[in-house]
């Protein structure tokens, strides 16, 4: 079994509630965060599975369309090969908050689904987030946990933290090259 390294989209990946963009609805929102690029096609050169599990609940109150989420996606990795980067698949969940379904972050179903499609090893594979909800998700689903970004008003606890995904990124690979 492989091992793999599940992502968060909005706030690991690509900005949110920035100066330029509140929400990511459409393509035109989408902008990678510095360092990004390098971290994923590092990651991808060290041998790990990528996926990204992102809470996508504007589908479900009526913010925007599975299509536009998909259009979003496309730019994503586009701009990911500038960096030789890739995602090998992206899991979501479009239902509303609160709405009890099994695969929105807390809940780890999408990482499950995944490992299982993939062939992965969840105890040997990383949950990468800059929330709670990404903390827990990961930890239920059995995988080791890894905090990026600022950590205030954060109270989940997670193995690890980093400044960015390219800081983990450099620390695991480094690593696992040692």
């Amino acid at each position: 079994m492989k091992s793999a390294i599940f992502l968060d989209r909005d706030g690991v990946i690509n900005e949110v509630l920035s100066r330029r963009v509140k929400f990511v609805n459409r393509p035109s929102d989408f902008y990678l965060l510095p360092g990004v690029g390098e971290a994923i096609s590092q990651l991808n050169n060290a041998g790990y599975k990528l996926f990204v599990v992102t809470n996508q609940g504007g589908i479900g109150l009526g913010y925007m369309k599975e299509s536009a989420l998909k259009a979003v996606h496309e730019k994503m990795k586009e701009d990911l090969a500038e960096f030789g980067a890739e995602i090998d698949d992206v899991a979501y969940c479009p239902h509303k908050p609160h709405a009890g379904c099994a695969c929105r972050k807390p809940e780890p179903q999408m990482l499950i689904d995944l490992a299982t499609k993939h062939d992965v090893d969840l105890k040997k594979s990383y949950m990468v987030g800059d929330r709670d909800p990404d903390i827990e998700a990961g930890r239920k689903a059995g995988a080791k946990t890894v905090l990026v970004g600022k950590r205030e008003g954060i109270r989940a606890e997670a193995d690890m933290y980093f400044g960015d995904l390219l800081a983990f990124a450099r620390w695991l690979t480094d690593e696992n090259t040692a």
